[in-house]
């Protein structure tokens, strides 16, 4: 298929493109420089001059504390952009996947969220993440995500790894969620979209911890010593964050469970193998 990759230099659209060419797709792959989701024509000329089958979104504003300086900015690309991609995808046909976000709930339920449970954001990203699933056609796929790591750019698993040598780390262990590889996730997304699969859908590796348990395994799993990690609350952070985050952000899998899509592995099983890509593991 003909696929278009919104985002294509970020952390997840560098694997998407990598495992859509690995299975054969067209792909036309958009960096924000070549699609700024902000204007209406930048993004009706990319999408209807390429024609595509698929447009996967996976571009977005989510720096998630800088958000809630600039709401007007969120608002623009997370939600206003989506509005001008599934403008333009009607016009060509093509089947439009939406990558959001845990954030769209607000933590307090004790149980992992299901597709169907209210959404309820507390932050700024996450008002704007849920207008942006809101912009989408029914028959179209959203795809929810959480804790995203990968090879590229920035995340949890190379903070960790350049801190590893400190005497002591002190993380959070009251917020509670699923941590996600963007190679696992690229696959699912793609499954989706060459099926031209409806609705929406929670995607996360298996497996929950917090981020004080995730931080003591990438150290135990990396060689070094995972007692260095001291557990603090989220109250103790010092700065404290601007943006709220929800405690519990565990998205239960329920959609591709219940029909019968393959779950991705377990999140212990996937850092394993991203250290050993990022020269932390032999």
């Amino acid at each position: 298929m003909r696929i278009l990759i919104t985002g294509a230099a970020g952390q997840l659209g560098q694997d998407l493109v990598a495992t859509c060419q690995a299975a054969g797709d067209d792909v036309v792959a958009c960096t924000s420089a070549q699609l700024d989701l902000s204007s209406r024509d930048s993004v009706a000329q990319a999408i209807t001059g390429t024609a595509p089958d698929v447009v996967v979104n996976a571009g977005a504003w989510t720096a998630v504390d800088d958000c809630e300086s600039d709401p007007d900015r969120a608002w623009r690309v997370n939600a206003l952009g989506v509005r001008w991609v599934a403008e333009a995808a009607r016009r060509v046909g093509a089947h439009v996947v939406q990558v959001s976000t845990d954030y769209v709930f607000d933590g307090t339920k004790p149980e992992p969220y299901v597709e169907w449970d209210a959404t309820n954001p507390l932050s700024t990203y996450g008002r704007s993440k849920l207008g942006g699933e809101r912009e989408v056609d029914p028959a179209h796929t959203v795809v929810r995500t959480a804790w995203v790591c990968g090879a590229h750019g920035r995340n949890m698993v190379k903070t960790v790894l350049a801190l590893a040598d400190r005497p002591e780390l002190a993380f959070v262990d009251d917020q509670r969620g699923c941590p996600t590889f963007t190679a696992d996730l690229a696959v699912a997304i793609r499954r989706l979209a060459a099926g031209r699969v409806p609705g929406t859908f929670h995607v996360t590796n298996q497996g929950q911890t917090t981020w004080y348990g995730f931080v003591r395994d990438i150290l135990e799993l990396a060689g070094h010593d995972p007692a260095k990690v001291r557990p603090i609350g989220t109250a103790d952070l010092d700065p404290p964050r601007p943006a709220p985050r929800p405690s519990n952000s565990v998205l239960d899998n329920a959609a591709l469970r219940l029909g019968g899509f393959p779950l991705l592995p377990h999140y212990r099983e996937s850092l394993e193998r991203l250290l050993v890509q990022l020269g932390a593991r032999s």
